[in-house]
């Protein structure tokens, strides 16, 4: 005997949609073959619908970061990883078919969750390393995400879900995102992009000098949230403390990540608080402390400093090739290596430092 399988996960989501659409139909896709049979695509659906207020635009939901149909997870309280992913992308007029690019660009997040477990929270950013529509001229190279501005959170039967919309950033405005908080800068500059709608087209909003304004005051009041920073370019060479060979240990950093951690020194040991840098082996933390100093073991690293050894290690990191030490703190160096950017097929396209 078989047993009746539900949906109602997938139909909390159409009602939610309703309820802003009323009767328009939207431009559905679906997967061929399932991702638990092997298909290549996690997400079951995605739903585009024609959008004209604040001004023209397409607005995706998935359907499949929930539990759509039965509950399956032992969470009562979340259904499925919690959220669904939402896009507002600016529509023109002569547009009928939302752009392939974005369908894949919502799918390729849901291999990042599925393959990961990692999940979205409003606040998160992710670098893109690249144009987030590739082959395109866009500036926006990164990934915020935020509350969908139309969508609360709702119950359904299989348990809560958060409606968290993807909102394309320019490198510039991630660095600031980084060194003062995503909702911070997202947040002034919602005048000049309403509802977050992301615009390929679109210049920094950190040019616009009231919303530059006001992100430098708030990295100043604030500092910065981001107590972790993956550095896929961190290593570690244990210097020798001998009487014919005496070498300071060395600290290498990418010089895509430097600027942005001179950024972050200051956003967090300048307000008391650590910064986490983890790299593919080695975990390197940053603390404030009265009197600078290091130490190290299997995989990890320790560097205190005080206002003067981080005022003088952000004044030195910056993206080009060096290496040099901080007066203030001894028996350590620090190095600056190129990083090589690269397309999905593995070329180079990019040298920073």
């Amino acid at each position: 005997m078989s047993e009746e399988v539900t949906s109602s996960g997938w139909d909390a989501i159409d009602r939610e949609m309703s309820r802003i659409y009323g009767d328009q139909e939207p431009k559905h896709y679906g997967t061929i073959i399932s991702y638990a049979l092997g298909g290549p695509d996690p997400l079951d659906g995605i739903s585009a619908y024609k959008a004209e207020t604040p001004e023209p635009h397409w607005h995706f939901v998935t359907y499949g970061f929930s539990e759509l149909y039965d509950k399956e997870s032992d969470n009562a309280e979340e259904s499925g990883f919690g959220f669904e992913l939402t896009f507002r992308l600016a529509r023109k007029e002569e547009e009928e078919e939302p752009p392939a690019w974005a369908l894949n660009l919502l799918q390729n997040m849901g291999r990042y969750v599925f393959n990961s477990g990692n999940v979205f929270r409003a606040g998160d950013h992710l670098d893109a390393n690249g144009p987030i529509c590739l082959g395109s001229d866009t500036l926006l190279t990164a990934l915020a995400f935020v509350e969908d501005p139309e969508l609360p959170a709702i119950d359904t039967p299989n348990g809560r879900v958060e409606f968290l919309q993807m909102v394309g950033m320019t490198g510039d405005e991630l660095e600031a995102t980084q060194a003062w908080n995503t909702l911070g800068v997202l947040s002034t500059g919602l005048p000049y992009m309403p509802y977050y709608i992301t615009d390929l087209e679109r210049d920094s909003l950190l040019r616009i000098p009231a919303v530059s304004e006001a992100v430098h005051r708030g990295m100043e009041q604030d500092g910065s949230s981001t107590g972790f920073l993956f550095v896929s370019q961190l290593g570690w060479e244990q210097g020798k403390n001998g009487w014919l060979n005496k070498t300071p240990s060395t600290l290498r950093l990418g010089a895509k990540q430097a600027e942005v951690i001179a950024k972050l020194l200051r956003g967090r040991i300048l307000k008391g608080n650590r910064l986490l840098l983890v790299g593919p082996d080695l975990r390197v933390t940053l603390e404030p402390g009265e009197k600078p100093g290091w130490s190290s073991g299997e995989g990890e690293v320790r560097i205190v400093l005080d206002e003067r050894a981080a005022a003088e290690l952000s004044e030195r990191l910056i993206p080009k090739e060096s290496k040099f030490k901080v007066p203030s703190l001894q028996g350590v160096a620090f190095q600056i290596v190129k990083t090589n950017i690269t397309d999905t097929e593995g070329n180079v396209v990019k040298v920073i430092g």
